[in-house]
């Protein structure tokens, strides 16, 4: 937090303010006086910086949005039991310091309620400094999601039959196909399944990972028409992560990256590996052993890229990829 000036104006600020308010002005100026104000300002620096690390603590512990609530209210029970355990303190440390105590006991309670004061005012500062700095994050991330999500379909109709169309041309095709050639009616009804859930998804920011896979299956039946036994796709997906969301469309695009940039033959079967961890902070992972195609131009990793951007508009976990020991994985954090 570049709260720096802050803290350097208003530290100052506020311990004047609380000692004019609290003690009155000064009539006349001697080192007893002084002695006042320097202390007033240790008791600033005491409950200012003791509060402030309370509401990085909390911030740190409760970063969502969905979690406001409970992070203001322990935020607010643990800046008031900090003051009061300061305020003891600062009652025992005047006492050594200057000879008397800050108040007598009788007046305890007067005195904590009093640095109530400050501990509020730094609070609230902070507090009003975080929500504006969410508010404006989450408008800009919104007004990215739209831009992106125009800017798609503009592409999408710039390069690709209205998906309708192509559906519905599917319909046809699939009656008019012998219904002695089941291999040729699987087929075109699973393409007819893909363009399906492109229909379905593409005006959605975030899909099941239950719904994406169901997809996936039919995309990659598509392939092995073609590769037969040299595609290998696996899946390892732990109970109840199927509920977690993912953008749509990116395992699919993982997966075509993998048939795109890899060679597949008998003797060198493309293996896919689909795992999926459980928990709110789970991921989805896919795999495969890397085995470039000769005569191809290195690779420009836009859909990858594409991913990435998109997961970066969705949430603040990255989306992380390796390429290790002739294994190439990508793995995207599981939406809430």
């Amino acid at each position: 937090m570049n709260d720096k000036w802050i803290r350097i104006i208003g530290i100052p600020v506020v311990s004047v303010i609380m000692h004019v308010v609290f003690a009155g002005w000064p009539q006349h100026y001697d080192a007893d006086t002084g002695r006042h104000f320097l202390f007033g300002l240790f008791i600033t620096v005491l409950l200012w910086e003791g509060n402030r690390a309370n509401f990085l603590l909390m911030r740190r512990l409760f970063p969502h949005y969905d979690q406001t609530a409970r992070r203001l209210v322990l935020q607010t029970l643990a800046s008031i039991a900090y003051t009061f355990v300061a305020t003891l303190f600062l009652n025992w440390l005047h006492e050594v310091l200057l000879g008397v105590p800050l108040c007598v006991k009788g007046e305890l309670l007067h005195a904590f309620l009093v640095k109530l004061a400050p501990t509020f005012m730094v609070t609230s500062v902070y507090e009003s400094v975080y929500f504006f700095g969410q508010w404006k994050e989450n408008f800009q991330r919104s007004e990215a999601l739209a831009r992106a999500a125009i800017q798609s379909e503009l592409e999408a109709l710039q390069r690709q039959l209205d998906p309708h169309f192509l559906f519905n041309s599917l319909n046809t095709l699939s009656a008019l196909i012998d219904d002695t050639n089941a291999e040729a009616q699987r087929y075109v009804e699973q393409l007819a399944d893909v363009y399906r859930y492109v229909l379905l998804s593409r005006d959605k920011s975030t899909v099941t990972l239950a719904e994406e896979l169901a997809f996936v299956e039919a995309y990659v039946a598509l392939h092995k028409t073609r590769f037969r036994d040299d595609l290998l796709v696996e899946q390892h997906i732990a109970p109840g992560a199927g509920q977690g969301a993912v953008a749509p469309l990116s395992v699919q695009m993982l997966i075509e990256n993998a048939l795109k940039h890899n060679s597949i033959s008998p003797q060198s079967p493309l293996r896919v590996l689909l795992q999926a961890e459980g928990g709110a902070a789970g991921y989805v992972s896919v795999a495969n052993n890397v085995q470039p195609k000769t005569g191809l131009a290195t690779s420009t990793k836009v859909g990858l890229r594409n991913i990435i951007d998109r997961y970066r508009l969705l949430t603040p976990q990255p989306v992380l990829v390796h390429n290790e020991a002739g294994l190439f994985t990508v793995r995207l954090p599981l939406l809430q």
